[in-house]
């Protein structure tokens, strides 16, 4: 597979980590788009959001726990925002599951 995320996952691509656990990966994103923009993705290859089941639906709940972990000790208590992108019209650029932690600015609706 030549997957990005799954190379990062398993360090043979470099990341600066945000966090780490046997489950997931977070890593601070190349190309922020905020003050504080980091992916958290699973280890395990999951396509997009779209390919959640019963049998992996667990590894949501984990990386949201994750998420408010890092936005805690980011000092994001003004708030932040979680953002998912499925499949090309969404927006994902990577076939991996991945969340966007972005805080540190005020967030403006819609996204431009």
């Amino acid at each position: 597979m030549d997957c990005v995320f799954c190379k990062i996952a398993k360090g043979e691509i470099p990341s600066k980590k945000a966090y780490e656990d046997d489950k997931v990966l977070a890593f601070y994103d190349l190309q922020p788009q905020a003050p504080v923009h980091i992916l958290i993705i699973p280890k395990e290859h999951i396509s997009s959001a779209a390919e959640i089941t019963p049998q992996n639906s667990g590894i949501i709940a984990h990386i949201y726990e994750v998420a408010a972990k890092l936005a805690k000790e980011k000092h994001l208590e003004a708030g932040y925002r979680i953002v998912c992108n499925v499949g090309k019209d969404g927006g994902q650029t990577v076939p991996h599951l991945h969340f966007h932690l972005l805080g540190g600015r005020s967030m403006k609706w819609p996204p431009g």
